[in-house]
């Protein structure tokens, strides 16, 4: 199997209010860098502060939604977020390696995979949709 390249991205922040959180990034001086809405329903935001390398993505996840879980103070941290050039290849090695997969998302503009530390911090390993 070839070498599997992992490049870390952003820290992803939860947050109650998503208006409220940008309106405090950006008067910090982050820039946003992109935004969308996840094939779960979820939002989420890129801000990157000027010459830094690592992004914060802030997400939203309405009560609707199958990963909304009630916020209280400390539990605002989201997720690591890993690009891997072998999304597949990078889950085979997780496996291989008994790490738990708590999900895994693969939609047309989407390839991500999902484990967590063992206080339950979530990694995301993202990367290239399969043809």
């Amino acid at each position: 199997m070839a070498k599997i390249e992992v490049q870390f991205r952003y820290s992803g922040l939860r947050t109650r209010n998503l208006a409220k959180s940008l309106r405090f990034y950006r008067k910090l001086g982050f820039e946003v860098t992109a935004r969308g809405v996840m094939g779960h329903g979820g939002r989420w935001v890129h801000l990157l502060f000027p010459g830094a390398a690592q992004e914060i993505e802030l997400n939203f996840y309405p009560r609707s939604n199958r990963y909304y879980e009630p916020i209280r103070t400390g539990t605002e941290f989201d997720h690591f977020g890993f690009h891997v050039s072998d999304v597949e290849g990078w889950e085979a090695e997780l496996r291989r390696r008994k790490f738990p997969i708590v999900a895994r998302i693969r939609e047309p503009f989407e390839n991500i995979v999902y484990t967590r530390d063992p206080d339950g911090n979530w990694i995301e390993f993202f990367g290239p949709v399969p043809k």
